[in-house]
């Protein structure tokens, strides 16, 4: 049996300071896979420029031109991290059998390659690299980031605990996540879908080498809502039912307003219906925004706007990276 042909996708954004560094690093655990055995020669580094606005893409241009092992896809503008890792994996799987996909920043132990591609060549589809514990994280971000897939969870997404996007998919695994047209893309909740046989392995997550991180607070809480919203409808639901229950409220508030008038008690009521009016504003405000996000991304799916669009790469059309 013939050796598979393995690409490794590195989404990068302003990585000038670490991509020099890190590049090295993937590409001698790709050439320790290939003296193993495990996978043939022809199989690449591939790193997608997402509109950087530094030398991150004459970087790779460098080492396209300095080794074999090396090539680079240039996205026309910026897209998002969740776009450019698509437009990497859509790329890679008319070339490859399996595709690994990780970070830029060497935080994700490479390491953890070796065991997804044996489970790979065990028969499973897609190896989710999994972080062990979130040591080298702050209390803050330990929490919130907990917080968040278990709010996932709660909410019915099907997400994998403390997996970002450091995994392994087959080809007819990437095959399959090309069937999923969405253009608001979340792909920790999205690849759970496609199905097939799959697993974990688990590692321990390093401090970055090199440069800062990009996905500062606003970004992570922009990313959360959009996995939430585009995965599952129970927000809308707890709207409905959260109007219920202030609608019951409200009633039997009415009821007690009438008997005390009955009664010929007389209050003044000027707190509580202040309060009462500041409440049900908020919720209406709240309950409108939610809803609005969904609308929003409506619009946007109907657009059908492509989700990237490439702009070049380190290989001519007709001379495209070597099948096995």
């Amino acid at each position: 049996m013939q050796d598979p042909v393995l690409y490794i996708v590195i989404p990068c954004y302003n990585e000038e300071a670490v991509l020099p560094v890190t590049s090295g690093l993937f590409l001698e655990k790709l050439r320790a896979l290939t003296a193993a055995g495990k996978i043939a020669d022809s199989s690449r580094v591939m790193f997608v420029n997402d509109g950087s606005k530094d030398s991150t893409w004459a970087i790779i241009q460098g080492l396209s031109a300095q080794d074999k092992h090396f090539c680079g896809v240039c996205l026309s503008r910026n897209r998002g991290h969740q776009n450019a890792l698509l437009a990497g994996l859509m790329t890679a799987r008319q070339f490859a059998d399996a595709v690994i996909s990780i970070d830029c920043d060497g935080q994700d132990d490479i390491n953890a390659m070796d065991e997804m591609v044996d489970e790979f060549l065990a028969g499973v589809d897609i190896v989710y690299g999994v972080r062990a514990k979130r040591e080298t994280d702050t209390w803050f971000k330990r929490t919130t980031a907990e917080g968040f897939y278990h709010v996932m969870r709660l909410l019915g997404a099907d997400v994998v605990f403390n997996h970002a996007d450091y995994r392994l998919m087959s080809r007819r695994a990437l095959d399959a996540l090309a069937e999923f047209k969405e253009v608001n893309l979340f792909l920790r909740g999205l690849v759970p879908l496609v199905g097939y046989r799959c697993s974990s392995v688990y590692y321990q997550r390093a401090e970055r080498i090199a440069g800062e991180s990009h996905y500062p607070l606003k970004k992570m809480l922009a990313l959360a809502f959009d996995g939430i919203t585009s995965l599952s409808v129970k927000p809308l639901r707890i709207i409905t039912a959260a109007g219920a229950l202030v609608s019951a409220v409200s009633f039997l508030a009415i009821i007690w307003t009438i008997v005390t008038k009955l009664c010929g008690y007389t209050v003044q009521g000027w707190t509580s219906l202040i309060c009462a009016i500041y409440f049900l504003g908020g919720v209406q405000l709240l309950s409108l925004g939610v809803i609005g996000e969904y609308v929003g991304k409506i619009y946007s799916e109907t657009k059908a706007r492509p989700r990237y669009i490439i702009q070049e790469t380190t290989w001519e059309e007709e001379e495209s990276p070597p099948k096995k």
